[in-house]
């Protein structure tokens, strides 16, 4: 299998602390040659921290000349994560796209359709699919010992979390708050137990009362006159085989945890709760739980990148497709549809 070369799109925190180095940990598969910002110092001073030969302000020049990527790790703010993977893959580039994959759900199809037509593979960056918790939770479904899924509650919520720095109290910038940025996350992984099947009832609610009176927060002070997106969310959602999601997010929402992030989930045979992993049922006539407690941490955005190099090369992988982002894109629409009416 050849080297494919990889160039980064977008300088900042999650391009510094988190693709790159896993890309520098597969250097027998993946060879980083570019960074590209639209501040040159940036990109250039990335660059020189990783030893990355290339640093551009302009992603046009990346796909001149021979030494052009094969693949483009797209870091972007979300506002422009259609407008660069659309670039990349009409260059014939692999995308691995952070999440969530654009900011409506028309970007989401277009970008999926041009990866088809192409031929390219263009994939989102939902690395908790890669937790040990999941990969044992999946298994437990597939070898029927949940039984049939008919419901999960899904939650990522922040006691005060609303990021005091960077866009994301931007609306035109972000798409939206708290459901964007964090509830898409559990979203996914919720969606991946009913093999990502649509809703055809949705009923949310969102809401800004936090973020628009401001107070003390656990990440930084935000401003509160300028918060455009919702600080928490909830949804219920109803699937055609009579299963249900439902699905709480927030930046901020006066609750006792500084942080909840886990599923828990309702089967025929046996329920289970994501974090700490654990499962609840019925063995020889008598309540049975199940605890792990020896799962091993993971790495999970190097899983997540040797995913999305596996679905490069052709072979089976579990990274989240652009078919998959397009059907979750379109549900994150209609939940903020739902909360307007």
């Amino acid at each position: 299998m050849p080297i494919l070369k990889a160039a980064i799109i977008g300088g900042g925190h999650i391009a510094d602390q988190n693709h790159i180095p896993a890309l520098k940990a597969l250097s027998e598969r993946v060879e980083l040659i570019a960074v590209c910002s639209r501040d040159i110092q940036k990109a250039r001073t990335l660059a020189d921290k990783h030893e990355i030969p290339q640093a551009f302000d302009n992603a046009s020049e990346m796909f001149v000349g021979d030494n052009k990527p094969d693949l483009i790790i797209n870091c972007t703010a979300n506002n422009l994560h259609h407008p660069f993977s659309m670039q990349a893959l009409e260059n014939n580039c692999h995308v691995l796209c952070e999440k969530p994959p654009a900011i409506n759900a028309a970007e989401a199809n277009e970008m999926a359709e041009l990866a088809q037509k192409k031929g390219k593979v263009l994939a989102y960056n939902f690395q908790l699919r890669q937790t040990p918790e999941y990969s044992l939770l999946k298994r437990a479904l597939e070898n029927g010992r949940l039984g049939e899924i008919y419901h999960i509650k899904a939650n990522f919520l922040r006691r005060r979390g609303i990021p005091g720095w960077g866009n994301f109290t931007n609306k035109s910038i972000q798409g939206g708050g708290a459901l964007m940025d964090l509830g898409v996350h559990v979203l996914d992984l919720a969606l991946g137990l009913l093999d990502y099947i649509e809703p055809d009832r949705i009923i949310a609610n969102t809401y800004d009362f936090i973020g628009k009176a401001g107070g003390k927060g656990l990440m930084g002070n935000w401003a509160a006159a300028k918060f455009e997106v919702e600080d928490a969310c909830f949804a219920h959602l109803s699937f055609p085989n009579n299963a249900s999601i439902t699905l709480s997010t927030s930046f901020a929402l006066n609750t006792k945890m500084e942080k909840n992030v886990n599923l828990e989930v309702f089967g025929t045979k046996a329920g289970a709760v994501l974090n700490p992993f654990s499962m609840y049922s019925e063995m020889d006539g008598e309540l049975v739980n199940m605890e792990f407690p020896h799962l091993e941490e993971t790495d999970i955005q190097l899983k997540n990148t040797i995913a999305f190099l596996d679905a490069c090369g052709g072979r089976a992988s579990n990274i989240c497709n652009a078919a998959q982002g397009a059907i979750l894109q379109k549900i994150v629409e209609e939940i903020y549809k739902s909360a307007a009416k």
